[in-house]
């Protein structure tokens, strides 16, 4: 089964120190290895900040776009991981690996499934 993992975090405000993003940074290289020598792993992507999104509405067939995501909140979607793992514990057991869950949170939805 297919699931989405979802990280979420505060997003950051001024400059990182280099020394703790670049552990942050080394995490997340282990834990994309880790999914992919695991073979479950099937896509995936840090996103860039919230100020870089556009949101795109149709009301009443007029398309309204405005600068920046959706819904005001303290955490913003960070990135993804797509993978194909048997079940439900199975993917809860990669999202509590997964170090957004250690800085923020990790979602786990499972993949629509449409028959063929």
């Amino acid at each position: 089964m297919r699931y989405l993992l979802l990280i979420y975090s505060e997003e950051n405000r001024g400059t990182p120190d280099p020394a703790e993003a670049e552990k942050v940074m080394n995490e997340y290289w282990a834990y994309s290895e880790a999914i992919e020598k695991a073979g479950v792993n099937k896509g995936g992507d840090a996103l860039q900040e919230s100020a870089t999104a556009t949101t795109v509405r149709v009301r009443e067939g007029q398309r309204m776009v405005t600068d920046g995501p959706f819904a005001e909140t303290r955490e913003v979607l960070g990135g993804y991981y797509l993978i194909d793992v048997p079940d439900l514990d199975a993917a809860i057991e990669w999202a509590e690996r997964c170090p957004g869950s250690k800085y923020g949170s990790v979602e786990v939805r499972p993949i629509m499934e449409f028959g063929e």
